[in-house]
């Protein structure tokens, strides 16, 4: 059975429409990241699933039951606010076990619960800590474990590691998703992060506009985006403009053309399958532009036709071509998508 289900789900505030008629299934114990654009309505689906904004239209399933109009309380939900919100007065314990408090839950049974929700975050021996003490890490943990203190059906985070820095947010990303695989846990987590999103989900949900353009598995979305939206969008891709006659930068490919028909589309090809090879031996020809060592990668940039195709390779691999050269553009076709315009 499916987790939750949401069935033509949609937002208006006045005549802006935030999210437009949104239908999506997810199984039961999918890890689930919303991705997309600042403005693209991934936090307002988010608030609508926990009850903190009411649909301007359609039905959202929890389990098979009808949830729309039940109030946030009484959802069976838990959720982790992107400020945190934990109570700075109270300290770690009574932080996690505050749920349980409010739900009258006795003394001896709401101390047994964080203590296995500290064991589990790896914070044993914290109870007594006051919040302001922890680390930026650990006080996400203890929002996590608050969260998860009356094991809730499904478990929802808006943009939950935004404010942690780069090194610790990635060493969080990967404790999530170990926390989310040990519980079984259905949950979703609203992203702008790309990376973060390739390295948590089962189930990526990229969104624009309001709409859902593509909900699949990461390497899926990756390689296989549905439309120049999602190509572009996720992670970094070649999206050369490509003619109903097969006309891809002034080279002539009439299969390809055949795919997108009369009105044209775009040819999309991530970075690391461009091959760079001798001016006779290309796909395609250019010139050099620009080439910039990263350390871990060399991403060499060419001009084709006044658009510009970038090719990302390992330092070992990395070819003797410098700005000024003639040089040969491979695509092998197996890496390429087509896409409609």
């Amino acid at each position: 059975m499916s987790a939750l289900q949401l069935r033509n789900v949609s937002k208006r505030f006045g005549d802006f429409t935030a999210v437009d008629d949104v239908t999506l299934e997810i199984p039961n114990g999918t890890f689930v990241c919303m991705l997309g654009p600042s403005g693209c309505g991934k936090t307002t689906l988010l608030r609508m699933i926990a009850g903190l904004e009411e649909p301007s239209g359609g039905t959202i399933l929890l389990g098979g039951e009808d949830v729309t109009p039940i109030p946030t309380h009484k959802r069976d939900f838990g959720m982790v606010f992107q400020s945190l919100a934990l109570f700075p007065h109270l300290n770690v314990g009574d932080n996690i076990g505050y749920p349980l408090r409010i739900r009258g839950i006795d003394k001896a049974t709401r101390r047994k619960r964080v203590d296995e929700l500290l064991s589990l975050i790896d914070l044993s021996g914290y109870a007594d800590r006051p919040v302001s003490k922890l680390s930026g890490g650990q006080r996400q943990r203890v929002a996590i474990a608050r969260a998860l203190a009356l094991s809730p059906k499904l478990f929802l985070l808006d943009e939950p590691l935004s404010a942690l820095d780069a090194k610790l947010r990635e060493a969080m990303q990967v404790e999530l998703r170990q926390l989310q695989q040990q519980l079984g846990i259905t949950t979703i987590v609203v992203t702008h992060d790309q990376r973060e999103a390739m390295t948590m989900a089962d189930l990526v949900v990229v969104m624009g506009q309001g709409r859902i353009r593509q909900a699949a598995s990461p390497v899926q979305v990756y390689r296989k985006p549905t439309d120049a939206f999602v190509a572009d969008f996720i992670g970094s891709t070649n999206l050369l403009p490509l003619k109903g006659d097969g006309d891809l930068l002034g080279s002539s490919f009439p299969s390809l053309g055949m795919s997108v028909g009369a009105g044209g589309g775009h040819l999309s090809i991530r970075p690391e399958d461009v091959r760079l090879v001798s001016p006779d031996e290309g796909t395609l020809r250019g010139t050099v532009t620009f080439v910039r060592d990263l350390g871990g990668t060399v991403e060499t940039f060419v001009d084709v036709g006044g658009h510009t195709i970038t090719a990302v390779t390992t330092p070992r691999q990395r070819t003797a071509f410098v700005t000024g050269d003639a040089v040969g553009v491979t695509l092998p076709f197996e890496s390429c998508v087509v896409l409609k315009a």
